[in-house]
């Protein structure tokens, strides 16, 4: 009768450790994980965004995570010479009913996927409200494939550029100190706060000499925030200046491959690291976004 009641027992705990595994492999469609989208914006060009944009998701890719770039410079596409690709198709091809997405997708490094922008074509550069809609449900589509969309805005305040920072659950401001880069950030922020009631940006400073220049970049942006906007600001980290960078660029590799022990490409680490322990966000901030009906799925199970 023990060895009878010893052996149900077994089997009770080999079918709870099973249940066990099962959880812990369940997919982000069954946990209810939403994807995340990153927008990654500047209030003007020559801060090195796409520079931010290709190495923090090479090292996220680096730390397991699927990850989707989408090239939102519909004009003048630079993600895939960063990364030294050719793509035979770009969004131009999709906005024009030629292709789907899946199909203009590239294969970057790590994993990482590609959607490409088309370059020195006009055609797309203000996108009207069907082609936004259409690229929303496109996307939306492919809500279990990725764990972070980084989009890679085109820089300024052009109207994409604030449907794209719009359409994110996080918007990261990429600013250098250099004054004019951080005067073009705030109004960046600003503009996107006053008329489209965004609340909560990041922040990374880019280009930085040592890490105090980061810190009063990002005091100077809070200080006259707080003053005049109703703003949170999370710094999210800095990224040094580094010669090496320019050497990345024309071999178009990415730094944190070419040169992976490097201050910066640790600086990348870093960054992604923190962006990969952010707390997602589990119910949509407003408005229409990517991956809304999968954050509102979520929103209504909680």
């Amino acid at each position: 009768m023990n060895n009878s009641r010893s052996a149900v027992q077994d089997q009770a705990d080999t079918l709870r450790g099973m249940e066990r595994l099962s959880d812990s492999a369940m997919t982000s469609e069954q946990t209810g994980t939403a994807t995340r989208v990153y927008a990654i914006t500047s209030g003007k060009g020559g801060v090195g965004k796409t520079a931010v944009v290709a190495n923090t998701a090479t090292a996220m890719a680096k730390l397991g995570k699927k990850v989707l770039i989408l090239d939102a410079d519909l004009g003048l596409a630079n993600i895939d010479v960063v990364f030294g690709l050719a793509p035979k198709y770009n969004l131009n091809h999709f906005f024009s009913g030629d292709h789907s997405l899946s199909s203009i997708m590239v294969d970057g490094p790590h994993g990482i996927k590609i959607l490409p922008a088309g370059s020195g074509v006009q055609n797309f550069t203000r996108l009207d409200s069907s082609q936004k809609l259409k690229l929303l449900d496109g996307l939306d589509q492919m809500h279990n494939e990725f764990d972070f969309v980084l989009i890679d805005t085109e820089a300024g305040i052009s109207e994409n550029v604030t449907y794209f920072n719009t359409a994110a659950q996080e918007i990261l401001v990429v600013t250098t100190p250099d004054p004019t880069a951080i005067t073009d950030a705030y109004a960046l922020m600003k503009l996107l706060s006053t008329q489209y009631h965004e609340k909560r940006f990041n922040l990374v400073v880019n280009q930085i000499q040592h890490e105090n220049e980061a810190l009063d970049v990002y005091r100077k942006l809070t200080m006259v925030s707080n003053r005049y906007l109703d703003i949170s600001i999370d710094f999210l980290g800095s990224i040094p200046s580094d010669r090496q960078m320019t050497d990345a660029i024309r071999k178009q590799r990415v730094i944190v491959d070419l040169y992976p022990s490097s201050k910066i490409s640790t600086a990348f680490v870093n960054l992604a690291r923190t962006i990969c322990s952010e707390q997602p966000i589990s119910t949509p901030k407003g408005g229409v976004q990517f991956f809304w009906k999968r954050l509102l799925d979520i929103s209504g199970r909680g």
